[in-house]
């Protein structure tokens, strides 16, 4: 076969507000197993957005944006359904970003020959097919963002702010969550930024330089923002998709707090769409009960669902798009505060 005739059917990001998930929450309420705990979640969901005194945190892991959950995150930034986003480079860079240069994600099979993908510069990603030589072009826009910054350590969120302001001045990726989320001033915090196209561009840019000053991401300045939103709002929420890092990073800042001495409530709500399994002590199936016993999560308003991200997000997220309760709620414009510089 040849390359394009494998790159032919692009994935289609879900429009939660095209279809109104409501009425099978509901009875999945009467149900029973991960289908009354998905309902007892976007009930969570919803208070979550009710309550004004909360910030949302989303928590983004997985391949999430490159098997069609894209546009769901975009419509929660756009419509004040989160306040804050923690998520993997592979999300943000490789596949938001990635997307907005004006690249694809196709649909493919496992069932397929990975010899022949490598021979045609063709990733794939289980089901999916993502093209080599974009994925390079995109490196090389990171690498290229960094040689017109000047030259010092940055918050990954620093970084990405830059990324979405490259494409608000290029007029580009309309519906990218990393150019939205600059426009709204909404921090994406990604603590593994490197571990991404972001991490190919950042080298090559250093690579370049030798010697001379450079741009580098500082990781615990990371955790020292995230921390600072967690000092100045008074109540918080978490979504995690998937887990990883983006889960223990958010969770971890109520303790960070105390560390620095400041008191702050744990997370008041928390919810999490995984299939990881918590016996092995994994984090990504560790439960939010058990988060209680580190000072991370309060108890009351947390729930587990163990089901897979494609199928249950959209829903979650349609639930709390249709009862309406985020029209209620204003930008918290983050960003403007953690770019203000401390006297």
């Amino acid at each position: 076969m040849k390359k394009k005739e494998y790159l032919k059917s692009e994935i289609k990001h879900i429009d939660i507000k095209s279809f109104n998930s409501i009425p099978i929450i509901e009875q999945f309420e009467k149900t029973a197993f991960q289908a009354r705990n998905l309902a007892h979640a976007s009930k969570i969901y919803d208070k979550m957005l009710s309550d004004k005194e909360c910030s949302i945190i989303l928590c983004l892991a997985g391949s999430l944006f490159s098997a069609g959950l894209r546009k769901i995150v975009y419509d929660m930034v756009e419509n004040n359904m989160v306040d804050i986003i923690v998520s993997t480079g592979a999300i943000i860079v490789d596949q938001d970003f990635f997307e907005a240069l004006g690249f694809k994600h196709f649909q493919g099979t496992p069932q397929s020959d990975d010899n022949e993908l490598m021979k045609l510069m063709i990733d794939r990603i289980y089901d999916t097919y993502i093209d080599e030589e974009h994925l390079r072009i995109c490196d090389m826009t990171i690498s290229e963002i960094a040689d017109n910054l000047v030259a010092a350590p940055y918050s990954s969120r620093e970084f990405i702010k830059f990324m979405g302001k490259y494409l608000q001045e290029k007029n580009i990726g309309k519906e990218s969550v990393v150019r939205i989320a600059y426009e709204k001033n909404l921090p994406i915090f990604v603590p593994a930024f490197s571990d991404s196209s972001a991490g190919f561009g950042l080298i090559y840019h250093q690579w370049k330089l030798k010697d001379k000053p450079k741009v580098s991401i500082d990781s615990a300045k990371d955790f020292l923002e995230l921390t600072k939103v967690k000092v100045n709002t008074k109540e918080t929420g978490l979504v995690m998709i998937g887990g990883g890092v983006p889960k223990n990073f958010a969770q971890d800042v109520t303790v960070a707090a105390d560390i620095l001495g400041k008191e702050v409530n744990m997370h008041k709500y928390a919810i999490q769409i995984t299939v990881a399994d918590e016996r092995d002590g994994g984090l990504s199936g560790s439960t939010l009960k058990e988060a209680h016993s580190w000072g991370k999560v309060d108890v009351g308003s947390e729930q587990m669902v163990f089901s897979e991200a494609t199928i249950g997000f959209p829903l979650l997220a349609s639930y709390a798009y249709h009862k309406d309760s985020w029209r209620n709620r204003k930008e918290k414009k983050f960003s403007i505060m953690l770019d203000k510089k401390e006297s």
